[in-house]
């Protein structure tokens, strides 16, 4: 074990929270308290962490506390829906009835001991290891082999209180040959400078078919940090569409191993900001059998004082012949005072490979506006084409249709942009 940290700030942080209940790995458990005894919060000295900082959560103070929520206005209307508020699970929002062949439960019903804790990386990953001591609950998502889910399954997380930490924790396994759609939506009702800690952790088996849409529209006083870590076996495929349309300071980690031939794994996400927002996406896509395929697309816009962070890394290992790889950042500055830092990343040890990265950031084209200008169009509603269409690209590779109204909605009511 490493050596212990004295008068750390990540030690004094953790004197207000719970510890966890529920059935995690006693091996992964330990490695998580030697993560968080061993070392402090990450600094911008820390590589992938060099353009984001967390000291606004670290001299915090945040408490667990249980919370309630109102009728919600969720993107899709008919699913199965399971529902948490900071963190706990709240049986009165949830659906009650399922699909045969579909688990969705909580976890703190004890359904997942084979699985929580298997998929997750916590030495050096402070957040994890949070979530990994502190966990509250979280949804349990079980799709047996050859079963095709005919409803998407929507996991809702609403955040309340004022200075509440939430760590939620969600397991979803698709079984060989199954093919399902899954919502995650996260939410705040009447919250104030509260933390969103979350960890899910997701099992693609052979020849699987799984997408996760994952909907952030959190108030801009609250902070939000999300580790998505996926295995997919051979010859699955993967989807995750990240969009994120409100929060203050929103950070999230995806790591996807791709263990077997012939995968197929995409990564989209869109981000729009303005006052002093901070959305960061960080990815690493490790490549580490032959004949797969990754396809990044990431694009934001940011206005007035607000920044935005991708840093996406591809590993390609000595064995992974024939892989297609390609990473694609765009973000379009509204502002002089707006920021972007973009760092794609190929890191390639076979020979036998086609990958690709690239990176723009931007003004809107003025001669465009003014051509729209002309035509009768406001300058204000000109801009606000051309921004909908630079997003467009994303959200149109998002193919549930309740979802995709529902961002242009929260798109419209924030920004007054019309579709």
């Amino acid at each position: 074990m490493s050596e212990v940290i004295q008068d750390s700030k990540l030690a004094k942080f953790q004197d207000s929270l719970t510890k966890t209940t529920l059935g995690i790995n006693g091996e992964v458990l330990a490695a998580a308290q030697n993560t968080l005894a061993t070392l402090d919060f990450p600094t911008t000295r820390v590589e992938r962490w060099k353009y984001t900082r967390v000291a606004k959560i670290a001299n915090k103070t945040f408490s667990t506390a249980k919370g309630s929520a109102a009728a919600l206005n969720l993107p899709v209307k008919d699913a199965q829906t399971i529902v948490f508020v900071n963190g706990f699970y709240n049986a009165a929002l949830s659906s009650s009835e399922g699909q045969v062949g579909v688990t969705v439960q909580p976890l703190s019903a004890n359904v997942a001991t084979d699985f929580i804790g298997k998929n997750l990386r916590v030495e050096n990953n402070v957040f994890a290891a949070l979530n990994t001591v502190y966990a509250t609950d979280g949804a349990y998502v079980h799709i047996t082999a050859k079963t095709v889910v005919e409803k998407p399954i929507q996991i809702v997380h609403v955040l309340t209180g004022e200075n509440t930490m939430a760590n939620l924790r969600n397991v979803v396994v698709a079984e060989k040959f199954s093919e399902a759609e899954i919502v995650q939506v996260f939410l705040t009702e009447n919250a104030t400078e509260s933390f969103a800690n979350n960890v899910t952790e997701v099992f693609v088996e052979e020849n699987a078919k799984l997408a996760i849409q994952k909907l952030q529209n959190e108030a801009e006083n609250n902070f939000h940090i999300s580790n998505e870590h996926v295995k997919q076996a051979k010859s699955s495929n993967f989807t995750i569409n990240s969009i994120t349309l409100d929060g203050g300071f929103v950070r999230n980690e995806l790591f996807i191993d791709v263990e077997g031939e012939n995968c197929d794994t995409y990564l989209n996400g869109t981000y729009v900001l303005k006052g002093s927002q901070q959305v960061d996406n960080y990815t690493t896509v490790d490549h580490l059998f032959a004949h797969c395929e990754s396809n990044e697309m990431y694009k934001g816009v940011m206005d007035e004082n607000s920044t935005a962070v991708f840093n996406g890394k591809v590993f390609v290992r000595p064995n992974a012949q024939k892989i297609n790889a390609y990473q694609s950042n765009g973000n379009v500055l509204l502002s002089d005072s707006a920021s972007v830092n973009s760092k794609p990343e190929l890191e390639i040890y076979a020979d036998d490979v086609k990958c690709s990265h690239g990176s723009t950031t931007g003004q809107l084209d003025e001669e465009a506006i003014y051509y729209l200008r002309a035509r009768g169009i406001s300058e204000k509603s000109a801009k606000a084409l051309m921004v909908t269409a630079f997003i467009g690209d994303v959200i149109d590779r998002v193919e549930n249709e309740e979802v995709v109204n529902y961002i242009h909605e929260q798109l419209h009511s924030r920004f007054g942009w019309d579709f």
